[in-house]
């Protein structure tokens, strides 16, 4: 007990408040504006994770476009060869037909598919109309009638565009004179 005169004892200290029985002021302000700076720290660190994770899909998918638009002329070119070993032999024929069912399961797991088809209305955000032709009742003005080469697209966009010819009503290009393509050679 303390004597008459003698101050009181004073307060065990907090662990929890650094040793201090009660914060001052000056120092709850300060507690308050580092948990503030905390959580806007932590919220710019998610945005930034968000960002580059959404950064890598897009390189990713622009790395993949880049290596199809080389692989597609190869195919093609490989459809014209399957075309003409089918004429010259039954077995060439069969093994080509093997390897382009490959490439298909390939461009099929990649989400690779065709752009244009015949008859269907012309996509000038797809297809480039190289030519255009008379329309008649079997091909209606503003459709497909022929493809000059496929285009292709994926997941992440155009790959190329299709180079077509449109049925028009009056049609004031030339009559386009190449054979028409067939979706057989598309993948």
């Amino acid at each position: 007990m303390p004597g008459e005169g003698e101050a009181p004892a004073p307060l065990p200290a907090d662990a929890s408040t650094g040793g201090t029985a009660a914060p001052e002021p000056e120092n709850a302000s300060a507690g308050e504006d580092w948990a503030t700076r905390y959580k806007y720290l932590l919220a710019d660190f998610e945005n930034f994770r968000r960002r580059i994770e959404r950064e890598r899909e897009m390189i990713s998918r622009q790395a993949l476009a880049a290596v199809l638009r080389e692989l597609i002329p190869i195919y093609e070119a490989f459809g014209h060869a399957r075309k003409a070993g089918e004429r010259a032999d039954a077995a060439i024929g069969k093994g080509f037909d093997l390897i382009e069912q490959e490439w298909r399961r390939f461009f099929q797991r990649e989400g690779v598919t065709p752009v244009a088809v015949i008859g269907a209305p012309f996509a000038p955000e797809e297809e480039e109309a190289v030519a255009e032709t008379s329309a008649d009742p079997e091909h209606p003005d503003g459709t497909v009638v022929e493809i000059v080469q496929q285009g292709y697209r994926f997941p992440g966009g155009l790959i190329r565009p299709a180079k077509i010819v449109v049925a028009r009503s009056t049609a004031s290009g030339p009559e386009s004179s190449t054979p028409k393509a067939s979706r057989e050679a598309s993948p």
